[in-house]
């Protein structure tokens, strides 16, 4: 069966594949992702970090090209190759000119189907990993933001680091590596996305002669939901200048109906240079440089979090401006003008990150993993323009709960409390 909304086409192939496409004739370009729709969340304990490791150890070489070689030809084309791993994904992605695409699924095609896996690649990797690790634990709002993530969806597989930890990637030999790959990279948990100048049929027909053969394979993983422990986390890390902060509170799943106010929400309270904690807390008080807020919804819940870089005298003023700000947007309606504001800035940002191939093809694998169809940029708009701020303060007074703010502080504390009664909103 095929779609066609605008010009997306989906099909599934008899092996429970799904192709996707979106033809831009007004471009060169085609982008081209192959998605698997499980991530980091879905590892037992013991194995936590293999996703993000099966992911690079497909570059290092396939039965039919080297890791240079692959390289090579992805360099003679002038193609861009590109790869992440993610709570809820893995995807692999290329793009390339349009009289490319061939060879850019023949490349795509070898890297997550004929892995070698050698011996020696994987003991490589685990040292080039293990300094990834390090690098992002010498990154404080890296570290902030992971402390307070493993706190907050606490003993869930949520909770625990897209890399894994130093101690469980010691242990990724060639066994468990052969046995995850051959669990998650089967056809019905595989999605082929394309968008740019391209013809659906033609497409369909490539990735068929690469793809066609997979065996389907039973894997019915999904994590429970996790719950949440709103912790007050404080951590002592004497080297750092600043104190990271991260306050957090529980938020929506991905497909929640209400996603559209909690994104308005976001806007107001801390996204972008307008918002009421760039204004009060940077450009009011003086105390950070760097604060946002940031909406990380996932299949089964989400979490809405604030984070600040500040001194240790200002940290406690900080958080409690935070909690304040939690406080007016429970208590009093946002303003016309603001909400104007913030839809405008949505609409503007959500307009302007759909131009490329590339967001376009990853807009339509976050499609289908979440949403039970394609939404049209008029579709989004209209649903960002109906948020009221009844909704938005209804909003507010569900996620901004005295008892549910989670709170992480990093740095060189020396003496630093912080107390529930702080953070009564």
């Amino acid at each position: 069966m095929v779609e066609e909304v605008r010009n997306i086409h989906r099909r599934v192939l008899p092996n429970g594949l799904t192709i996707i496409t979106e033809e831009m004739e007004h471009i060169r370009s085609v982008c081209i992702g192959v998605w698997i729709k499980t991530g980091s969340r879905d590892e037992d304990p013991q194995w936590n970090g293999i996703s993000h490791f099966v992911e690079h150890m497909v570059f290092k070489g396939t039965k039919h090209r080297t890791a240079e070689g692959i390289a090579r030809q992805v360099d003679s084309i002038g193609g861009n190759m590109d790869a992440f791993t993610a709570k809820e994904c893995v995807c692999f992605n290329m793009k390339v000119l349009d009289e490319h695409l061939p060879v850019a699924i023949d490349i795509l095609g070898d890297l997550v189907l004929n892995p070698v896996f050698a011996v020696n690649d994987i003991t490589r990797e685990r040292g080039v990993i293990i300094e990834e690790i390090k690098m992002d634990e010498d990154s404080p709002d890296y570290l902030v933001h992971e402390i307070f993530t493993q706190n907050f969806w606490k003993d869930h597989p949520l909770g625990k680091p897209i890399l894994g930890t130093k101690d469980t990637v010691r242990r990724f030999e060639r066994d468990p590596v052969l046995d995850f790959y051959g669990q998650r990279f089967s056809p019905g948990n595989l999605v082929i996305c394309a968008a740019g100048h391209l013809k659906h049929q033609k497409f369909e027909e490539l990735v068929g002669q690469h793809f066609d053969h997979m065996k389907p394979v039973k894997n019915g993983f999904h994590s429970p939901p996790p719950k949440v422990a709103p912790r007050i986390v404080m951590r002592n890390k004497k080297s750092l200048e600043q104190v990271q902060i991260c306050v957090g509170v529980p938020a929506h799943p991905i497909a929640h109906q209400r996603r559209h106010a909690s994104y308005i929400l976001n806007t107001v309270l801390g996204g972008g240079m307008s918002s009421r904690l760039f204004q009060n807390i940077r450009e009011r008080q003086g105390l950070a440089y760097a604060i946002y807020s940031d909406l990380s919804p996932y299949r089964d819940t989400g979490c809405l979090a604030v984070y600040a870089g500040t001194s240790r005298e200002s940290a406690a003023k900080v958080v409690q401006s935070i909690v304040s700000e939690f406080r007016q947007l429970k208590t009093e309606m946002v303003p016309e003008e603001e909400l104007r504001r913030a839809k405008d800035q949505l609409k503007g940002s959500l307009m302007l990150s759909l131009e490329s191939s590339t967001a376009r093809m990853s807009n339509l694998a976050r499609q289908e993993m979440y949403f039970d169809h394609f939404y049209g940029l008029d579709e989004l708009i209209a649903k960002i323009e109906s948020v009221s701020a009844e909704e938005v303060r209804a909003l507010a007074n569900e996620f901004f709960q005295t008892d549910s703010i989670a709170v992480t502080i990093l740095g060189n504390l020396n003496g630093l409390k912080l107390t529930r009664s702080q953070l009564a909103c």
